[in-house]
């Protein structure tokens, strides 16, 4: 939805993406702002508060803004990875700690349907286990043993809030899907290989497995490939795709576009020099805003606060926000005006029409 803007509802815009990554809360507003047309941001805050989205560690043990329906469906599917990446960084602390009777005690911590934040979580187990400490304990809680969402007014738009974690069936109200058991075929991981290949194919299997995290995907890809297509890459990798998935003319001009922090069009492939130099590949796992220019990322941008001079202190409107790009390479004159031109969107979007002011530096 990054060659032209989406007429999609914002519901189905964050179910066709496999959700957004959103441990930044406001940068989903602007990934959808930049692939839907007339996106306003009270359609997404509503869909967090009346509970048809949420916030929940997912995808490579981030948080992520996903569909309700997809996290019911996708969790189970998850866990091992989720389990296995808190173990990753604190494995000496929870050496000894059994995970199920940790998720067990949790739960019944839990079963006064409060939310609370991962410390107070941490907390009241902690007298079972004094030894790991609380962020340990914590951690495991809210991003591995339990299925858990973090509540609203967190990730509202233009509202600050500390996260409150609630387990999945609370605020849902039903448990997260089991997973089929019958004949291993993995019919869950099928369907994420299906998704996935719908928004960001054509993918190589390794680009799946960066998305998702979760390793044992070859199986469900095996499973798929004869619904699928395939092609060679410049350095002759197999990707696949789903037979009518849209496929570009390489010819087809891209337009500028703003991507927020983390955006899946780059964290979501293991081959990232599709659409960023190897040079920049840094500011992806940084949590920098770029700017894509004919379908590349060509500059990083941010949003310099408004400050007021004692010449404009009477102004009743107080001073403006701008947006100020970065380029990373020479920009032509027509793509600096383009720069120009969409980054003056972007400042009307997140300052509620206050301001239009742009500013894009030099280039290197």
């Amino acid at each position: 939805m990054l060659l032209e803007r989406s007429e999609l509802p914002p519901l189905d815009a964050v179910s066709h993406l496999c959700g957004l990554q959103a441990q930044e809360p406001q940068e989903p507003f602007t990934g959808l702002w930049s692939r839907l047309r007339g996106f306003q941001p009270g359609a997404l805050s509503d869909l967090l508060t009346g509970r048809q989205v949420v916030r929940t560690h997912l995808m490579r043990r981030t948080v992520h803004l996903v569909t309700a329906a997809d996290v019911l469906a996708w969790r189970a599917r998850h866990n091992a990875m989720l389990r296995q990446r808190v173990l990753g960084v604190y494995r000496r602390e929870l050496a000894g700690v059994d995970l199920d009777e940790l998720a067990a005690a949790g739960r019944d911590v839990l079963a006064d349907g409060e939310p609370r934040s991962m410390t107070q979580l941490a907390r009241a187990v902690a007298d079972r286990w004094p030894e790991p400490g609380t962020r340990p304990l914590g951690e495991m809680l809210v991003a591995g043993v339990l299925p858990m969402v973090q509540l609203p007014p967190r990730g509202v738009w233009r509202q600050k809030a500390g996260v409150r974690n609630a387990l999945v069936s609370s605020w849902l109200g039903r448990e997260i899907d089991p997973l089929p058991t019958e004949d291993g075929s993995d019919p869950v991981g099928q369907e994420l290989v299906r998704r996935y290949l719908a928004a960001y194919g054509p993918a190589a299997t390794a680009d799946v497995r960066a998305w998702s995290g979760l390793a044992g995907l070859p199986g469900a890809v095996a499973a798929l490939r004869g619904e699928l297509v395939t092609f060679r890459d410049e350095r002759g990798r197999e990707l696949l795709d789903l037979p009518d998935a849209p496929r570009p003319d390489p010819e087809t001009p891209a337009p500028v576009r703003f991507l927020p922090a983390f955006d899946n069009a780059i964290l979501g492939y293991d081959d990232r020099t599709r659409i960023i130099d190897d040079a920049d590949r840094g500011l992806s796992v940084a949590g920098s805003r770029v700017v894509l220019v004919d379908g590349r990322v060509a500059a990083t941008w941010d949003v310099e606060p408004g400050t007021e001079s004692a010449k404009d202190a009477k102004d009743a409107k107080g001073a403006k926000d701008t947006v100020v790009v970065t380029p990373l390479r020479a920009f032509s004159r027509s793509e600096r005006a383009e720069v120009a031109e969409e980054g003056e969107e972007l400042a009307a979007f997140l300052s509620d029409g206050e301001s239009t002011r742009v500013r894009v530096t030099a280039s290197p």
